[in-house]
C-alpha cells in the first residue's frame, strides 16, 4: 500500500558487511553449547574487543596531541570512554590476541574483564568472568578470540561507537532467534522498537522502561533523537530489569555505544520492588512478558498504582498498563505491546480497567500487528499508545481514538519470522502523526481496511472492545481479503486466548464474535 501521507523514505541501515560472516564463523565453534550459554562468551569478547579498538585509537590521537600531558591525556580519554588498561587491551605485546592458544586463555580473559571493572565503576559486575570454566573448551575460545580479532571496529570513516553498537545488536537479534521464546524474554525484534520510536517521537525528556530487556528500546530512542538533528543530552534515560544476565547485556549494549542511563537490577522486578517509585516519564516504551501469570498480584491487592481497577492475579496485563501509568507524566505518552487478549478481554477485572482507562480518554492509539514478529511467540500482538492530555503533541483530540490494522503487513524472513519493512513502519507511523498532528502536506483520511478515528461513543457501543477490525471496516480489494488459510490461523489464535474457565458456548460466541467484528 503506497504511504498516502508522506513519502520520505527511512531505513533500518544495512549490514556493514561483516556481521552476517563474523555470526556464521562465531556459530560453528559454538558445538554442542547452549545458545544461551554461548551468548555471553561471544557478546563479552565483542564487548572486549570494541571498547579496546576505541581506546586504543583515542589513545593513540591523544598521544600525537601536543600540549598535553602523559597524566592529562589518560584523563581526557577516560571521560569519553572507558579505560583499559595494558594486559586487557587486545593488541599490543601482552594483550588477549597474543594469548590465543595458550592453556591459561581462558583465565587471561577473565582477569581482563575483572582488571576493567576496577577501572570503570559503571562496569562493576556487569561483564563475564567466567571464561575459564571447565566445559568451555580452550580451543574453541581460541579460535573465537583468533576469529573476532580479524574484525577491525574502528576506521574507514565510520563513527566508531555506531559500528560496535550495530554489531552488538546484530549479535543479540541472532542470538534472540536461536534461543527461540526464551530469546523473546531479553529481545524485542527492531522492526517493533522502531515502530514504537518512530510514533511515539521521544525528541525530549526522560524515557523510561521498567522492564528494558537489553535495551533496544533505549538504543532506537537515543538513534532517533540524533537523526532528527538533536543532542545525546535531549533525553535521560531510566530502566529496571528483573534477570540479571538480562540486565548485564543491557549495561553493556548502552555502554558499547556510549549512552548514558540509569539502569537498575532487582530480582523482585517492577511490581514488587518498583526502583523508581516517583519518576514521571515524558516517554514510557516497553514490551512486557505477554500473559504473566506469575507476578505476585495476590500480594499487592492495594497497591496506590491500581487507580484504574485491581488486576488480576493470575494475569499481569493490565498491571503493566497501570504501572505505565502511575510512572507517566502529565503531559507523558507509553507505547508498549501487549497480547491481542488485552483488547477485548471481559475477565471481570480486566474489563473494568480497559472500561475505567477508555472512559477516562487515555487511549490514543492501538495498532494490530501481524503474526510471527515476535521470538517468544507465534501469535499477533497490539501496541498501545496511551496519553494522559490529547491536546498536547498535536492537535486537540479529546474523545478520539486512532485504529490501525495491520495484520496484513510484514515479509517472511525465514520459515516462521516475519519482519516489518521500513516502508510499512513508515506508514503505519505516519499514518499516527498525520492523525495526531496534521499539518499541510500530511492530513489524515481513513482508509477500508487499515485505519480509522474513532469517536469514544462508538467504543462504548462496541462494549469497550479496541480490536481494530471491528472499527477499521474492509477494503475489498484482493490484496487485503482473508484467504481461507489465514482465517483458520485466526480462528486458532482466538480459540486459544478464550479462558478455559468459559464453558463451550462462552467459548464459542467469544470466538465467533471476534472472527465477524475484529
Amino acid at each position: 500500500m503506497a504511504n498516502p501521507f508522506r513519502d520520505k523514505k527511512t531505513s533500518n541501515g544495512a549490514n556493514l558487511g561483516f556481521e552476517e560472516k563474523l555470526w556464521q564463523a562465531a556459530d560453528k565453534m559454538r558445538g554442542h553449547m547452549d545458545p544461551s550459554e554461548y551468548k555471553h562468551i561471544v557478546l563479552g569478547l565483542v564487548f572486549l574487543k570494541c571498547i579496546s579498538d576505541v581506546f586504543e585509537e583515542r589513545h593513540h590521537s591523544s598521544l600525537t596531541s601536543p600540549n598535553r600531558s602523559s597524566q592529562h591525556r589518560t584523563k581526557h580519554i577516560s571521560s569519553e570512554m572507558f579505560f583499559v588498561p595494558k594486559r586487557a587491551r587486545w593488541n599490543g605485546s601482552d594483550g588477549i590476541q597474543r594469548h590465543a592458544g595458550k592453556p591459561h586463555i581462558g583465565r587471561f580473559v577473565d582477569k581482563a574483564m575483572l582488571d576493567i571493572e576496577k577501572e570503570n565503576p559503571s562496569l562493576k559486575d556487569v561483564l563475564p568472568k567466567n571464561y575459564a570454566r571447565q566445559s568451555l573448551d580452550n580451543r574453541r575460545l581460541s579460535e573465537l578470540v583468533t576469529l573476532i580479532g580479524t574484525i577491525g571496529f574502528t576506521g574507514e570513516g565510520h563513527r566508531s561507537m555506531d559500528v560496535l553498537g550495530r554489531v552488538y545488536e546484530f549479535f543479540l537479534g541472532r542470538f534472540a532467534r536461536a534461543e527461540g521464546n526464551s530469546g523473546g524474554q531479553f529481545y524485542t525484534p527492531q522492526c517493533v522498537v522502531k515502530l514504537l520510536v518512530e510514533m511515539i517521537e521521544p525528541f525530549k525528556g526522560i524515557v523510561f522502561d521498567p522492564c528494558c530487556g537489553s535495551g533496544g528500546m533505549f538504543v532506537q530512542s537515543e538513534e532517533f533523537v540524533l537523526a532528527h538533528g538533536g543532542r545525546r543530552d535531549d533525553i535521560r534515560i531510566f530502566g529496571q530489569e528483573s534477570n540479571l544476565t538480562t540486565w548485564r547485556l543491557a549495561k553493556m549494549n548502552l555502554a558499547i555505544r556510549g549512552i548514558p542511563a540509569d539502569i537498575r537490577w532487582n530480582n523482585e522486578g517492577s511490581f514488587q520492588n518498583d526502583a523508581f517509585p516517583s519518576l514521571k516519564a515524558d516517554f514510557i516504551l516497553a514490551n512486557p512478558p505477554f500473559n504473566d501469570s506469575d507476578w505476585g498480584g495476590d500480594r499487592l491487592q492495594k497497591d496506590p498504582r491500581w487507580k484504574f481497577g485491581v488486576p488480576s492475579p493470575s494475569n499481569a496485563n493490565f498491571a503493566w498498563m497501570e504501572h505505565f501509568l502511575h510512572h507517566l507524566a502529565p503531559t507523558g505518552t507509553a507505547g508498549f505491546v501487549l497480547s491481542n487478549g488485552s483488547l477485548s478481554s471481559n475477565q471481570i477485572s480486566e474489563f473494568q480497567i480497559r472500561k475505567a482507562i477508555i472512559d477516562a480518554d487515555l487511549v490514543d492509539c492501538i495498532v494490530y500487528l501481524p503474526t510471527q514478529l515476535f521470538y517468544n511467540t507465534q501469535i499477533s500482538a497490539s501496541l498501545w499508545f496511551l496519553t494522559r492530555n490529547k491536546t498536547t503533541r498535536g492537535r486537540k483530540r479529546i474523545g478520539e481514538t486512532l485504529f490501525v490494522y495491520a495484520y496484513q503487513m510484514g515479509r517472511m524472513t525465514d520459515r516462521i519470522h516475519r519482519e516489518l519493512t521500513d516502508s510499512e513502519i513508515e506508514l503505519i507511523s505516519s499514518t499516527y502523526r498525520a492523525w495526531r498532528s496534521p499539518s499541510e502536506n500530511t492530513r489524515y483520511r481513513d482508509i477500508p481496511g487499515f485505519c480509522k478515528s474513532v469517536p469514544l461513543s462508538e467504543i462504548r457501543r462496541h462494549r469497550m472492545a479496541l480490536v481494530p477490525g471491528r472499527y477499521v471496516g474492509f477494503d475489498r480489494t484482493p490484496t487485503m481479503t482473508h484467504s481461507l488459510s489465514s482465517l483458520r490461523d485466526e480462528f486458532e489464535q482466538i480459540r486459544a486466548r478464550c479462558s478455559a474457565s468459559q464453558t463451550a458456548s462462552d467459548r464459542a460466541v467469544s470466538i465467533l464474535e471476534e472472527l465477524l467484528h475484529g
